[in-house]
């Protein structure tokens, strides 16, 4: 991936797009030499901490950012997408479009066994995709902010308030998870579109690694159905860490930082043209790894 210097519009500086694992990896290094350690009190896990990152990656290739420091697939990153913007509620319907990584925090969170609002097996309730496609006013109507967006895009408009907003204070309670990733801001300069991504909280070797992908997939996927340029993904990160029985395992593929592989190609089905694709028949089988090479997998332990 080429380096280009974008303008930093929060520091009045230049950003540099760089290639994502690398930062990625210095990410880590710097959690595990200057990171606190913290409580965290959902888990019960100690997590060493830093605050404030940000990637910037280039999107206007088919280049993508997928590490290589260890093996790793894109199916998950792809099923999530596709779903949060399906307005997906059930771990079921996510292994359906080619992931199974929601069946942990739909049964598994005790947190939601024990909630009222829950529906049974597998419900995720009012996650992600559902305040994107089903966001409620106050008067109990439904907003579908992404129908919003797209249909503005499309018609070239701007009005400096196209944003995807997962996060709502006020049904936190409704669903199994907090968002992690819970702000999606779509920026159009002519025909050229950026996005701006806001995460609360980044578990640096699971959720880190695949995040930024697809914050990568997300606006090349609406600048397709758009018609319009996918330039530059911002990925701004608050909360930074690697739990403590990650961190032996994450020094293990710091190691191969000076051996890594080019990135590879990421292809998305040219066929979908259209927010109704995504809602129909678009699945992880949509998009297509290619030239992909990668040191060994690293199990990494989950935390629920």
């Amino acid at each position: 991936m080429n380096v280009k210097t974008m303008p930093n519009p929060e520091t009045g500086t230049q950003d540099a797009c760089e290639r994502f694992e690398t930062a990625y990896l210095e990410l880590g290094r710097r959690i595990i030499e200057e990171g606190t350690w913290i409580e965290n009190a959902r888990t019960g896990k100690r997590c060493k901490t830093v605050i404030g990152h940000r990637f910037v990656v280039d999107a206007s290739t088919e280049r993508a950012p997928v590490l290589t420091s260890r093996k790793m697939g894109i199916r998950t990153a792809a099923a999530e997408i596709v779903g949060y913007l399906r307005g997906v509620d059930n771990a079921a319907e996510f292994e359906r479009l080619g992931t199974k990584s929601w069946y942990a925090n739909a049964n598994q969170t005790p947190a939601w066994l024990a909630n009222p609002n829950r529906k049974g097996e597998n419900d995720c309730g009012r996650i992600y995709g559902v305040q994107g496609r089903r966001y409620r006013r106050p008067d109990g109507t439904e907003f579908d902010q992404l129908a919003k967006i797209v249909d503005h895009l499309s018609r070239g408009i701007d009005d400096r308030g196209e944003i995807l907003m997962f996060y709502n204070p006020g049904e936190i309670e409704l669903g199994c998870l907090r968002p992690c990733m819970y702000e999606h801001v779509f920026s159009l300069v002519g025909d050229d579109l950026y996005l701006h991504s806001t995460q609360r909280s980044m578990d640096l070797p699971i959720g880190g690694a695949v995040n930024t992908l697809q914050c990568w997939l997300l606006l090349r996927l609406m600048a397709q159905i758009t018609n319009k340029n996918p330039k530059t993904v911002f990925h701004t990160v608050i909360n930074a860490h690697i739990y403590e029985d990650q961190v032996d395992l994450f020094g293990q593929q710091l190691e191969r930082a000076d051996d890594l592989y080019p990135e590879p190609i990421v292809r998305i089905d040219p066929f979908i043209r259209s927010l109704n694709d995504i809602d129909t028949w678009v699945t992880a089988d949509s998009f297509e790894l290619d030239q992909y090479q990668a040191h060994p997998p690293i199990k990494y332990p989950f935390a629920v």
